[in-house]
């Protein structure tokens, strides 16, 4: 089967349910745990590319339990920001792959677009961290906030100005927008030139619902013509089955390939 592009962390259960399907590419969530045992998660990449299997990771998405937030007041927030990039970027420039990384989470310090500072803090800080790679990072948009589709500013001043890679997390798009087709059409005209990587996950556009594809309101119809050739995966919500049973996922991959 095609398109056959999934998620995990680095339980070998989940590693293993993953593998039987013989994925094209797989997606490494990680937490900050992984990151103090950096010799565990090369090897994990490696032997997946072994397999033919393309690998990408994810930036952690909390410290010590806050999501993180890459202009946070917290010292310590923004410190463990900047060493796990530095950490990830060197796996990445190693073993020749890419990290989808979030400036922020909803509901953090970068959660109000109108704050002028907080959105010239922001470049600066991405900027920073391209200097360590412009290659190695796939910034990913959220749902609310600065770093989202519904910010009116962010294209005109991070990502148009930096070239900023993007991941687009179809399903985050929409909630941004209010779950209008038209309106996530718009952006994706403009925004897709700049996407990588994309996550494609349905949503009914009011919460985080990350649901398979075909069970939410996005017009993948439309959505297809812009992932285009460009590498994606499906980043479905596997609570409901411990996260060990990714069929939810593979139902995606039917749903897309019939399209």
């Amino acid at each position: 089967m095609q398109n056959v592009r999934l998620k995990a962390s680095l339980d070998p259960l989940q590693i293993e349910n993953r593998l039987q399907y013989e994925p094209e590419i797989m997606e490494l969530h990680l937490v900050e745990e992984d990151l103090y045992h950096p010799e565990s998660l090369v090897e994990v990449v490696r032997a997946l590319k072994v397999q033919g299997i393309q690998v990408y990771l994810h930036h952690p998405m909390r410290y010590k339990g806050k999501f993180l937030d890459i202009i946070s007041s917290s010292q310590e927030i923004r410190d463990f920001y900047d060493w796990s990039s530095w950490e990830l970027a060197a796996i990445c420039k190693q073993e020749k792959i890419q990290c989808v990384i979030h400036c922020h989470y909803a509901n953090t310090e970068s959660s109000d677009y109108m704050d002028f500072r907080a959105r010239k803090e922001m470049r600066q800080r991405v900027e920073k961290l391209l200097s360590i790679s412009e290659v190695c990072f796939l910034w990913e948009d959220t749902i609310k906030g600065i770093f989202s589709a519904e910010n009116p500013y962010l294209f005109s001043e991070i990502i148009q100005p930096l070239e900023l890679p993007l991941n687009i997390d179809v399903s985050h798009a929409f909630i941004a927008l209010q779950g209008d087709n038209e309106r996530l059409q718009q952006h994706l005209e403009i925004f897709h030139p700049y996407a990588n990587y994309f996550h494609l996950v349905d949503s009914f556009g009011e919460n985080h619902d990350a649901l398979p594809l075909g069970q939410g309101n996005i017009d993948w119809n439309m959505v297809k013509h812009y992932v285009g050739e460009k590498d994606f995966i499906f980043e479905i919500d596997l609570k409901r089955s411990g996260f060990l049973d990714c069929t939810p996922m593979m139902r995606s991959v039917e749903y897309f390939n019939k399209i």
